[in-house]
Parts: C-alpha cells; sequence; structure tokens
C-alpha cells in the first residue's frame, strides 16, 4: 500500500466517531488503498464523477457543513450567531473534534479524486484545467483557515507529509489559474464533464471567468504583504474578464436530496444558529432589502396572538446565562432565510437543495473597487463606480431590480442601534452613498462586500483578517485563555489538528516552523500583516 494511501486512509478513519461510521470508512478500504494511477483500474469513464464528487465535497456538503464553517467561519464572519449554550465556539473556543470537518475532506475527497483527473488527462485538455481551477478554489479555502498546510507532497510516496509555506501555496495557485486560462481559451466551444460538472454545466466562457475572478480574489488577499505581485496578478485577472452579471455568472454548486449532498446551511434547523447583531445592525439600519432573503422574521405574540414579525439578532459570545434572557431566545431572533428553511418556518419545500453559493459577481465588482483605490488598473472605470456596481450586481443576485440598487447606493441611511440586550450601539456609522475620504471608502467597500459574500462565511472571515476595515462588533465573551480583551484581540487562525499530529507528527512539525509565532489562534497568517493591538 502506497505511504501516502495511508496517511489517507488514517486520516479518513480518525474523522469517524460511530461504528456506523467507521464501517463505512472500512467498506470504502479498497478504493482508497487502490493504486490511484494504475489506469487498469481508474479510466476515463470514471473521470466526469470524479468532478462531480470534488465540486460537491469543496465547498462543504451537508455531512460537512456546520461543523467546518457554521460553528466558526460563519460566527467569526458574524453572519451568525450561536443560540446553543453548550456550544464555546461562539465565545472563541476552537473545538479540534469539529473543526477537521474543514480539513480532511479536502485530502480524502477532493484531492485524490482531482489527481486521478490529472492522471487521466493532459494538461492540453479542458477537464484537465477544471479540475485544476477548482483545486485551487478547494486548498485557498484550507490554507486560509490553517496557513501552512500539505500540499506539495500529499500525493507522493513519503513517510513524512510535509506542510508548505503559504506564500509558496498561493505562487502555485497563481501558476494553476493563469495556466487553465491560457488553455481554456482555445476551449471556448467544448462543454467539459458537460452535465457531470454541477458548477457551471461545462460553460467553458463562465469557468474562464471564475478562474480569473478567483485570481482577483486571492491577488486582493495578499496586497497587504507583496503588493506587487498582487497588483500584476489583479490586473491580469481582469484583463482576462472577470464575473460581471448576476445571475448568469454567479458560481452556485447544484444541491440534491441523494447521499447526505443537500445544501449546509439548511442543516441550521437544529436551532443553534441565528442573525447576528451585526448584520441586525447594518441591514435593517440600511433598509436593505435582501435582509428578506437572508433571514427570516419572527413573530411577535401578545396574549397569544401574532401582531407582527421582525427581524432580530444577537451578540456573538452570549454565554449560557445570558442565552436564558427571554430576548435571546431562539424563537425571538431571526434564523436562515427562506431558501434554506422549511416551509413550516416561513421556507420553501425545497430547501435541502437550494443550490450552494461558490462566488458571486458582486464580489469582483467590490475587487475592483478596491483595486481602483488602490490606483490599479481595473479597467477604466472610477472606484465608486465599482462599488455601485457591486450594489446592483448584488441586488440582482437575490431578486431585486436595479432601480431599488440604485436607490439603495444613494442613500444616506447608516448603521441602527440593534436595541439588544447589551444596548449596543450602532456597528458602525458609514452610510451607504459612497463617501469622499478613502477610509470610508475602503470601510464602505469592505462593509458592502460583506453583505454581498452572504452566506459564505469562510470567505468573509478571510476577508476580515486580511484588511480589517470591517467594523465588527467584538464578541461579548471570550473563553479563549489568548484572547482576553475581544475589543482588541480576535482569531487569526485556527491551530493546526491534533488529528494531523497524531498521524504526521513530523510533517505538523514542519508546519509549525513556518508559522510566524506559535502554533495557537493569535498567530497571523502570512498575508495578514495589518499591525494589531
Amino acid at each position: 500500500m502506497k505511504k501516502t494511501k495511508r496517511y489517507i486512509l488514517r486520516a479518513t478513519c480518525m474523522l469517524l466517531g460511530s461504528c456506523m461510521l467507521l464501517l463505512a470508512c472500512t467498506e470504502s478500504y479498497e478504493s482508497i488503498n487502490t493504486d490511484k494511477r494504475n489506469v487498469t483500474v481508474m479510466t476515463a469513464a470514471e473521470i466526469p464523477f470524479l468532478f462531480s464528487k470534488a465540486l460537491s465535497v469543496a465547498p462543504n456538503n451537508q455531512n460537512n457543513y456546520q461543523i467546518a464553517q457554521n460553528l466558526f467561519a460563519d460566527q467569526y464572519a458574524q453572519y451568525f450567531a450561536c443560540t446553543a449554550s453548550s456550544f464555546g465556539s461562539d465565545r472563541l473556543v476552537i473545538n479540534q473534534n469539529w473543526v477537521g470537518a474543514a480539513f480532511n475532506p479536502i485530502y480524502t475527497q477532493v484531492a485524490p479524486q482531482l489527481d486521478a483527473i490529472f492522471q487521466l488527462t493532459d494538461p492540453s485538455t479542458a477537464e484537465y484545467q477544471l479540475a485544476s481551477i477548482w483545486w485551487v478554489y478547494a486548498f485557498h479555502r484550507v490554507t486560509d483557515y490553517w496557513g501552512p498546510i500539505p500540499y506539495t507532497q500529499i500525493l507522493q510516496d513519503s513517510d513524512v507529509v510535509p506542510y508548505d509555506a503559504q506564500d509558496a501555496i498561493y505562487n502555485n495557485f497563481f501558476e494553476r489559474l493563469s495556466a487553465a486560462v491560457t488553455v481554456l481559451e482555445g476551449k471556448r466551444a467544448e462543454t467539459p464533464f458537460g452535465n457531470y460538472d454541477i458548477l457551471y454545466g461545462g460553460d467553458v466562457d463562465l469557468w474562464i471567468k471564475f478562474a480569473n475572478t478567483l485570481r482577483l480574489r486571492l491577488a486582493m488577499r495578499i496586497s497587504n504583504v507583496n503588493p506587487g505581485r498582487a497588483q500584476t496578478e489583479a490586473e491580469a485577472a481582469v484583463a482576462g474578464g472577470v464575473m460581471e452579471e448576476s445571475p448568469t455568472d454567479d458560481a452556485l454548486v447544484q444541491r440534491s436530496l441523494n447521499g447526505g449532498d443537500g445544501n449546509g446551511l439548511a442543516i441550521m434547523q437544529w436551532n443553534e444558529f441565528r442573525m447576528s447583531a451585526s448584520m441586525e445592525s447594518v441591514l435593517k439600519g440600511y433598509e436593505d432589502p435582501r435582509i428578506s432573503e437572508y433571514y427570516l422574521p419572527h413573530p411577535v405574540v401578545i396574549g397569544g396572538t401574532e401582531v407582527r414579525r421582525e427581524y432580530d439578532g444577537v451578540r456573538n459570545g452570549m454565554t449560557p446565562g445570558q442565552m436564558a434572557a427571554a430576548v435571546n431566545h431562539t424563537d425571538s431572533l431571526s434564523q436562515q432565510g427562506p431558501r434554506w428553511s422549511p416551509v413550516a418556518a416561513g421556507g420553501i419545500a425545497s430547501y435541502n437543495s437550494t443550490p450552494q453559493n461558490v462566488m458571486c459577481s458582486a464580489e469582483a465588482w467590490f475587487l475592483r473597487a478596491e483595486g481602483a483605490l488602490k490606483n490599479w488598473n481595473m479597467g477604466g472605470s472610477t472606484p465608486q463606480e465599482y462599488y455601485e456596481a457591486g450594489i446592483t450586481q448584488s441586488f440582482l443576485q437575490w431578486g431585486f431590480t436595479a432601480g431599488q440598487a440604485a436607490a439603495y447606493a444613494a442613500s444616506a441611511n447608516t448603521p441602527i442601534e440593534p436595541d439588544d440586550f447589551f444596548d449596543s450601539p450602532a456597528m458602525t456609522d458609514i452610510p451607504v452613498a459612497f463617501g469622499s475620504t478613502l477610509d470610508v471608502q475602503e470601510e464602505q467597500i469592505a462593509t458592502q462586500k460583506w453583505i454581498a459574500l452572504f452566506p459564505d462565511g469562510v470567505e468573509a472571515w478571510a476577508d476580515y483578517r486580511r484588511s480589517h476595515k470591517l467594523k465588527l462588533y467584538p464578541v461579548v465573551n471570550s473563553d479563549n485563555p489568548l484572547i482576553g480583551n475581544p475589543s482588541s484581540q480576535w482569531l487569526r487562525r485556527i491551530p493546526f489538528l491534533e488529528s494531523e499530529r497524531g498521524i504526521n507528527p513530523d510533517g505538523v512539525a514542519s508546519g509549525e516552523a513556518l508559522l510566524n509565532g506559535p502554533d495557537d489562534s493569535q498567530t497571523p497568517l502570512w498575508w495578514d500583516v495589518i499591525p494589531r493591538n
């Protein structure tokens, strides 16, 4: 058995906490331990299925979503606050038994599938390059949680699977995306993977836009640590053509009710999460119509009769005692919106199979707005024009009109006090209408991008750490001993997994040597260089 296969098998089995799941692991033993380079076993006929599987798993499918994203990035980005008193995750405690769901599936259910495609196709094919683009998407989410990760040698024979430095990983990302677009430019008439491509249905034009937008996102991510490289990559991405039109360009993975493949956000019916006070302050203050798509209003009952419905959130980081207050009960707060909720709660019958958000066109416009503020060549328009285009495309994405977007973009409305248990002030004081100073403009772009990225907490948390222009509320309580003052401290990364220390201890040691400090939640990632208190 290949040594790397042993690593993958052990990583898979250590995830499993019950006999039933352990049985599932042993049942897949043969397929896991089959030499992936033996094409007499794996043939071109299996390639479309492998690609579909990789597309399904990387954005966190229903089996992984809650413990990979809801309990971590969704709270750190303050899209949701946790209302389950037994969880400490919203008080900045990192449960290693949960967060591995953001790590292990990429290595066991995405990387092997994509590698098989690489082995069975030529780099000159569209199939190879779509797989390469998705490789970047999958691993950029992992490295932006942990920093150094196993990367270049994960599919090689080795006793030790070393970790790679994040700057080297990003360099590979840019190389892959550039190479992929170069090849795909000559493949626009093809439909690689056809209907097995559950993201874009084999539309090469859309994949080119997706790759360039991902390249633009990653360029902005490194803009503080390597501004020259960031500008070069961003300008190349825009020149190659990024996503522009919602909803036609937006990337959404199709979901189904088969095999736990539903939309992970729909699983929040377990009543553990509600709208954050940050989102309440901003969306209600701006009179933002997207609030009706992002969240459901809760009923207000007086004397046994429902008198109205309201949108209400809660601050992140409540203690069990604070959660016990009536105003903080789940039936007094807003849950996820109708697209991810059952009919009985005010949602839709097909909520479990709602397509899952991967990347939206609005993000590309906000990235271009920020790039224009840096005097990068983003296509010739002004930062304000890009900013307002981002608002327009986000409104169109969620079913609203360009006219509504224009009125919103001109609004002088500001966030409001959420009228909550903690008597919180407004989250910030900036209006929607584009400001006249650089500081205000940067915060406005960051804030509107944060709104538009919903519900992708993974990207929103990364963007918050990268620029810190978004002024989220501090958590009201921290159970993390390294964060004694949440007003000036916050989580910077996820520490390396204890399970990795068990199966790959020397690899983890190599990762620790690549960090900018100790292996804890307060050591910043390579691209996180803005000074913090």
